[in-house]
C-alpha cells in the first residue's frame, strides 16, 4: 500500500489546524498562537499533537476536532484506494507488456535455433564432399601432386577440419537449445579415456610449440557419464587451453579421486582471465575479446556447450585464473558404487 506524499501520517496531524481554518472552525491568528505554543513545548522535550494543543487552549471542542480528524482520515483512505487502483492498473499493463516481450524473445530464440540448425546441416553435406576429395588428392588417388600442391592441400584439409568442428558445435548447440539434449550414461574407464584424448591432442600441442602433460592418478575408478560427450568436454577444454597459451607454454590434464568423485582439470600457463570476466565465459556466441581484430577465432560456443553438458551430468565447472599467469578449469564426475 502506497500513501500519497501529500497525505502521509507525518503531514496529516499538523494540517489539522489548516483544515479547521478552511472549515471556518478556527481563526488564522489562533492557529498561529497554537503553533507557537506547540513549538515551545517541543523545545522542552514534550511531543504534543496540534489537536491536543487546540483543546488545551480551548480553541475548539472535542466533537469538532474528532469530526475534522475523521474527515481527513476518510480523505486519506479515498486517496489510498485511488492510488492502489492506479498501481494495480500499471502492474497489469506492465505484465501484459512483459508477456508480449517474452513471447517475442521466445520466438526469436526459436527462429535463431532453426536457422542455426538448418544452415549447419546444409553446410555439412558439401563440406563432407570437400574433405573427401581432399583426402583423395592428398593420397594421390586422382593423380600425382608436387610438393607445393601437397602443402596447399594439407592447409586446405586443416581448414576444412576446423570448419567441420565449428559446424558440429553449432549443431550441438541447436539440439541443446531445442530441448533435445540427451545423455547415454554408461560406466566409463576415465583413465583410458583421458589417455586417448591426450594422445589425439599431442600433435596439436606440438604444432603450437606447447608442452602437453598428464597428471592422472593411477587406479582411478570408473565413472558414470556419457563417454562421448565427456570426451568432447575434455577435448574442448584442452583446445581452449592450447588456444590461449603462448608458445613454449604448458597445458596439463590432471585427474584424481576426491571422495566419491573423480576430479578432472585442465590447467594452462596462458593469458589468463580477469576475475570480472569469468562469468562471461559460458555465454553462447560470446568471446571475451569481441573486437573485429581479435586474435583468437571460434564461434564462442565451445564453453557454452561444455557447461550444458556438465549441467546435464549434474556437475559444475569451476574456473580459477590470473591474468598473464594461467587458468584452471575443473569438474567432478561420480564414481561407480561398488557394493
Amino acid at each position: 500500500m502506497v500513501i500519497p506524499t501529500h497525505l502521509t501520517p507525518e503531514i496529516l496531524v499538523p494540517r489539522i489546524g489548516d483544515y479547521l481554518v478552511e472549515k471556518g472552525l478556527l481563526k488564522p491568528d489562533d492557529l498561529k498562537r497554537a503553533l507557537n505554543l506547540q513549538q515551545e513545548q517541543r523545545t522542552q522535550g514534550k511531543h504534543v499533537l496540534m489537536g491536543q494543543v487546540l483543546l488545551e487552549m480551548n480553541m475548539i471542542s472535542r466533537a469538532a476536532l474528532d469530526q475534522a480528524v475523521t474527515e481527513q482520515i476518510l480523505q486519506l483512505r479515498t486517496a489510498l484506494q485511488e492510488t492502489n487502483q492506479q498501481l494495480e492498473q500499471r502492474v497489469q499493463e506492465r505484465t501484459i507488456e512483459l508477456q508480449a516481450a517474452l513471447k517475442r524473445l521466445s520466438g526469436l530464440n526459436q527462429l535463431k535455433s532453426n536457422i542455426i540448425d538448418n544452415v549447419s546441416h546444409e553446410f555439412r553435406t558439401p563440406l563432407t564432399h570437400i574433405i573427401g576429395y581432399l583426402e583423395l588428392l592428398i593420397s594421390e588417388a586422382l593423380g600425382p601432386t608436387n610438393q607445393d600442391q601437397n602443402n596447399a592441400l594439407l592447409v586446405m584439409r586443416k581448414s576444412s577440419e576446423r570448419l567441420e568442428v565449428l559446424i558440429d558445435e553449432l549443431i550441438q548447440f541447436s539440439v541443446a537449445s531445442q530441448g533435445e539434449f540427451t545423455l547415454h550414461i554408461v560406466d566409463v574407464d576415465i583413465s583410458s579415456t583421458l589417455e586417448n584424448i591426450l594422445s589425439k591432442n599431442q600433435h596439436k600441442a606440438e604444432e603450437h610449440e606447447l608442452t602437453l602433460k598428464a597428471k592422472i592418478q593411477s587406479g582411478l575408478p570408473k565413472v558414470k557419464a556419457d563417454a562421448e560427450k565427456i570426451s568432447w568436454v575434455v577435448s574442448q577444454l584442452l583446445d581452449n587451453g592450447m588456444k590461449f597459451t603462448p608458445k613454449k607454454g604448458q597445458v596439463v590434464l590432471s585427474a584424481d579421486q576426491k571422495g566419491g568423485f573423480v576430479r578432472i582439470a585442465v590447467s594452462d600457463t596462458g593469458i589468463g582471465i580477469a576475475p570480472e570476466k569469468i562469468s562471461e565465459l559460458f555465454e553462447p556466441f560470446h568471446q571475451l575479446d569481441g573486437t573485429s581484430t581479435r586474435r583468437f577465432g571460434g564461434t564462442g560456443l565451445g564453453l557454452a556447450l561444455v557447461k550444458q553438458i556438465l549441467d546435464a551430468h549434474g556437475s559444475a565447472i569451476l574456473v580459477s585464473s590470473e591474468v598473464n599467469i594461467g587458468t584452471r578449469m575443473e569438474f567432478n564426475l561420480p564414481t561407480i558404487s561398488i557394493n
